[in-house]
């Protein structure tokens, strides 16, 4: 059926894109200042450990809700995110310096990051690592796409750290769930790239609850399908409201479709091979007849597949995100997965919503 509505321990490889990181320096607002907590803010000290008490000041001054794998979630710069995002994102915004042809890929959580870091990675470095000959040596075969393509909140600038990124190779290529608002002062040097990939946010919602609910703290309850739907209707979610995250990113691609690409994540499950091909010459790579007649986009799309990555022993243990096991990563990847999960009134709903908030932009979606 098919629906529109209204917008409705790792292997090291010898020459690697990310090369070690050397921390220079910690944010002073961010060291550990040895200063005993108030009895009252007891609760949420685990996901808390290592913030600086003005840190924590500043937290509690900000609206919060219940999380889904934390404690509590915070209102920041106009998004909801976990107190350690914060940190990191305070830190990235205030050191981060963009570089001429930069390369940021962009999601909210759940929407094929994964599968979108394997594909931009692949291509950017096709010339390096050839996909057809390199059946046994490809650094796919032997890292997360998450370790070749970092997060900025979540790896390089996560506790504070600023790390030195200027030894990387051209095109530095990064990875964000940040929401565009709060990452446009970031990269405005008009060389940097930006490539969102948008998936229909019933199948995102399906995909959050199972994910967070796998790798939620110990200390925090699973979230319920019911409660969990209704928290992500109000906004609740990570770097939600879902609808804000997409939507500024949408308008931003019409506005400069030079410098940000809107890709749909059942585009590309429905002809991965046009998209691919659209995002090589997006980045100012594009394939030529000769690479097209050796098979190397049909090898790129291959090797880079759901099923491919998914049976690589790398993508079944370890942790290339700290607390995220990469086996987590890879659950169905299909569309239309809500179906199986949310009852008609809940996807009444979620349809009225999403017609509601993005109903008019332009921006639609296949659930099915």
């Amino acid at each position: 059926m098919t629906k529109t509505m209204a917008t409705s321990s790792i292997k090291t490889i010898p020459i690697m894109a990310i090369p070690s990181f050397n921390v220079c320096h910690k944010l002073e607002l961010l060291k550990e200042q040895g200063k005993s907590l108030d009895p009252k803010r007891q609760e949420g000290e685990r996901e808390e450990e290592g913030l600086s008490y003005e840190f924590q000041e500043m937290l509690e001054s900000l609206p919060k809700e219940r999380g889904w794998r934390t404690r509590h979630l915070y209102l920041f710069q106009g998004f909801w995110c976990q107190s350690k995002e914060i940190q990191a994102i305070m830190s990235f915004q205030k050191h981060f310096k963009p570089l001429q042809n930069d390369v940021v890929i962009a999601t909210i959580p759940k929407s094929g990051t994964t599968w979108l870091k394997a594909l931009t990675y692949t291509l950017l470095n096709r010339h390096r690592f050839d996909p057809v000959f390199s059946t046994t040596d490809h650094p796919l075969l032997t890292s997360n796409p998450h370790d070749l393509v970092p997060f900025l909140e979540y790896k390089l600038y996560a506790n504070g750290d600023v790390p030195d990124l200027f030894g990387l190779a051209s095109p530095r290529t990064f990875a964000t769930h940040v929401p565009f608002g709060s990452l446009k002062d970031s990269i405005e040097k008009p060389g940097v790239k930006v490539v969102y990939l948008c998936r229909n946010p019933f199948d995102t919602f399906i995909s959050s609850w199972h994910y967070t609910n796998s790798i939620k703290s110990e200390s925090v309850n699973p979230v319920s399908l019911d409660e969990g739907f209704d928290m992500y209707c109000r906004g609740l979610i990570g770097f939600g409201p879902f609808w804000e995250h997409m939507l500024a990113y949408w308008k931003e691609s019409l506005k400069r479709p030079d410098k940000v690409l809107f890709l749909r994540y059942e585009d590309l499950k429905q002809d991965i091979e046009s998209n691919l091909k659209k995002l090589a010459s997006f980045l100012a790579v594009p394939f030529t007849e000769e690479e097209e007649r050796k098979g190397i986009v049909k090898a790129i799309v291959e090797l880079c597949s759901f099923e491919s990555l998914k049976k690589l022993e790398v993508n079944k243990a370890g942790q290339s995100i700290k607390n995220f096991e990469n086996r987590h990563l890879f659950r169905k990847g299909e569309v239309s997965d809500w179906i199986n999960y949310l009852s008609p009134p809940q996807a009444e709903r979620l349809s009225a919503l999403v017609d509601d908030k993005l109903g008019g932009t332009g921006l639609t979606f296949r659930y099915c």
